[in-house]
């Protein structure tokens, strides 16, 4: 039996089909922090959601691409159309996007498969992301296993289905209660060590286990579930803005109520004629300069919609009216 608690992962729903792709209206482009400025001139939106150089020295676009929903129904299996989640991420790459999220569990190992059949060889400044350490025995149960030879064995494997001699950030996807901490990462910077990982990071951590990590292993980055209605983690982002550590929040385009008819979403997604997506993706590049959003789709017209939220700029009241609306 696989040592570890069983548990639900879980996952950002397909967006509804949209009667047309909605892209931010052009205005005037301005500063990040000044007023609520659009911009759709540049072929390459992303380029506007600002970089960030992870462990300092790899710098990425802002807003990136989670590529847990090029897989089948329940992240389980192939997708329903290989060819359009070629096209999604060939697009996204295209449109700035430089910094693509993913797992062997996700599939599993077909969403690192599609990335490579996409995009390789991949382009100087594209960085790819994956992450190990949960098992899938079926499509509905995530199990944690921080074995040091599991994980070992599991960064061998995203090295063959990437295509690539090293990655370029492995992130412990969960913490296995039943290893130690130390057995678990110290296996990462092993393998760090051997030129096999550039950079570390850790997924779903608590800022005490933060902590404890970066006692063990240089930890660069964290990624915990967070969005605008959802903000639990909100302690965990703090930290990491203070210790200049890269915070990506999975899920990122949960709205929820604030998304309804009349609602603070609704209001400035009419007034702006942008998305409710897109303001939420805005939110979130305008919380903090560590935030690395990472919306995930399997169409070509939501990534394009996404990726526009990179143009989307919130006043002081706008983010404000909508931090508070929760």
């Amino acid at each position: 039996m696989i040592a570890g608690k069983v548990q639900t992962e879980p996952s950002e729903p397909p967006l509804p089909e949209p009667r047309r792709v909605r892209h931010a209206r052009p205005l005037n482009p301005g500063p990040r922090s000044g007023g609520m400025t659009t911009t759709s001139t540049s072929s390459r939106p992303a380029d506007s959601s600002g970089t960030f150089a992870l462990g300092g020295d790899l710098p990425v676009n802002r807003l990136g691409y989670g590529a847990m929903q090029l897989t089948g129904p329940g992240v389980w299996g192939d997708p329903k159309d290989p060819a359009e989640a070629v096209r999604v991420l060939r697009r996204a790459v295209e449109l700035g996007v430089n910094f693509i999220d993913t797992a062997d569990s996700y599939g599993p190992f077909v969403s690192e498969n599609i990335i490579r059949r996409s995009l390789h060889p991949y382009a100087d400044d594209v960085v790819i992301a994956t992450k190990g350490g949960l098992t899938r025995p079926s499509p509905s149960d995530w199990r944690p296993v921080g074995r040091p030879e599991y994980l070992r064995q599991q960064l061998h494997l995203s090295l063959r289905h990437l295509g690539l001699e090293q990655i370029h950030l492995y992130q412990l996807h969960r913490i296995d209660a039943a290893v130690p901490l130390a057995d678990q990462l110290g296996a990462l910077v092993e393998l760090q060590q051997e030129g096999k990982i550039r950079h570390i990071g850790v997924s779903e951590v608590s800022v005490e286990q933060l902590k404890q990590a970066r006692e063990i292993a240089d930890i660069v980055s964290v990624q915990n579930l967070y969005n605008l209605a959802h903000r639990k983690a909100g302690d965990v982002l703090d930290y990491a803005e203070a210790n200049d550590i890269a915070f990506i929040p999975w899920f990122p385009i949960a709205t929820g109520a604030l998304a309804r008819p009349g609602g603070p979403l609704d209001t400035f997604a009419k007034k702006h004629d942008a998305s409710a997506s897109q303001l939420a993706l805005a939110w979130l590049l305008r919380r903090s300069p560590v935030i690395l959003p990472i919306p995930g789709t399997s169409s070509v017209e939501h990534v394009e919609e996404n990726i526009a939220a990179s143009t989307v700029i919130l006043t002081d009241e706008e983010f404000t009216a909508l931090s508070d609306a929760v």
